[in-house]
């Protein structure tokens, strides 16, 4: 009986994708900004994004809210209107990855926002867990 839930086990593990046994730190990079007059420049969103596995626009659309502020992504660079310093985008940065990057289940960054229906949910693609996102 043993032997057999052992080789079950086995079998389990072996269909699991290797990225569920990494043990790897996430670790976004840190938003570079300056301010010109009303203006803040994200000078890295792309780069920040592209770590992350998000859309541009989303994080944007995400931080605008969170804020109360127009932007608009100009290049490889975002443009707020209004005045942010960096400790405050990257709280903010820090919110997004918990609510639209890190899996709640396993606690993992490997996931999609996958849109059914009309809702986004977010896919972990590590244990498969399935999880709804609050809306933009």
């Amino acid at each position: 009986m043993t032997s057999d839930y052992e080789a079950a086990l086995d079998r389990v593990y072996s269909a699991l994708p290797a990225i569920v046994f990494e043990k790897k730190r996430f670790e976004p990079p840190r938003m570079a900004n300056s301010i010109e007059g009303n203006k803040t420049l994200i000078k890295n969103i792309m780069e920040v994004a592209d770590y992350i596995g998000r859309d541009p626009k989303h994080l944007m659309k995400f931080m605008g809210k969170d804020l109360g502020a127009a932007w608009r992504i100009d290049g490889n660079r975002a443009i707020m209107i209004g005045k942010f310093g960096s400790v405050i985008l990257n709280k903010k940065l820090d919110k997004y990855v918990k609510d639209y990057v890190i899996c709640s289940v396993c606690e993992k960054p490997d996931t999609k926002l996958v849109k059914v229906d009309r809702v986004f949910i977010m896919k972990c693609e590590a244990c498969g867990a399935m999880s709804p996102i609050p809306p933009l």
